[in-house]
This record gives structure tokens, C-alpha cells and sequence, in this order.
């Protein structure tokens, strides 16, 4: 089977999947890297309080609440963002390969791919 002229392989699958998570890491990284810098630039100064636990806001629990919050006022959704980056780096990792599956028109492991790729997505976005 040809894609684009290309010979469409595992090893072709492999080396994609693998750009595509050193790629994710990366840009979560640099993120999480410049949503660290913008917290201490502007709260580096204060005295943490460690006898009383502070959870995370509810607007950093949902993926919508992160990703509306996230901006150069937020850095605090800014490190989330990243998080969620990192997080969704492996996810998009099982749905590229379930292309690569589907395009080899191997079904048992489109299934299987599938049925993960699912459970993933519930456990992201599902209720609560």
C-alpha cells in the first residue's frame, strides 16, 4: 500500500510516532517552561504556606476550564497547559497509530487500538 508515492511500513509508523512524541514533550516542556517563569517572576517573592493545603482552583480541573484560563495574565493555567500538553502527548501517539493500523487494514489492532484510544479520551473528558 502506498501513502503519497511513500511505502506506507511499521518502520515508516515508527519514525512518525516518534516525532510525534519527542514533539509533544518538547513544546509541553517549553510551556510548562515559560508558565513557570511568568509564576516566578510574579509570585517568586511570596512565603508559601505549607500547613494549610490549598487545592487547585476548580476552573484548572477540566480541560475547557485550562485551556479558556490560559493566558500571559494566568501563568498558573500556563503550567496547567502544559501539563495537559504532556498528558494528551501519549494519547495522540495511540490515535496516530490507530490510522497507521487503519491504513495497514489490520483490524484486530484497529480494535484494540480503538477500544484504548477510547478509554483515554473518557478518562480526559468523561464526567467528573
Amino acid at each position: 500500500m502506498t501513502v503519497r508515492g511513500n511505502q506506507w511500513n511499521d518502520q515508516r509508523l515508527e519514525v512518525i510516532i516518534s516525532v510525534l512524541l519527542r514533539t509533544g514533550v518538547l513544546t509541553a516542556a517549553a510551556v510548562v517552561l515559560l508558565g513557570g517563569i511568568c509564576f516566578l517572576s510574579r509570585r517568586g517573592h511570596e512565603q508559601p504556606e505549607y500547613h494549610v493545603f490549598h487545592g487547585a482552583p476548580q476552573i484548572y480541573r477540566s480541560v475547557a476550564g485550562v485551556i479558556h484560563a490560559a493566558g500571559p495574565s494566568n501563568c498558573q493555567a500556563v503550567i496547567q497547559l502544559g501539563l495537559l500538553l504532556l498528558i494528551l502527548t501519549p494519547v495522540a501517539r495511540v490515535a496516530f497509530s490507530l490510522a497507521g493500523f487503519a491504513l495497514e487494514r489490520d483490524g484486530t489492532y484497529v480494535a484494540l487500538t480503538f477500544i484504548v484510544l477510547a478509554i483515554l479520551i473518557y478518562s480526559l473528558a468523561g464526567p467528573h
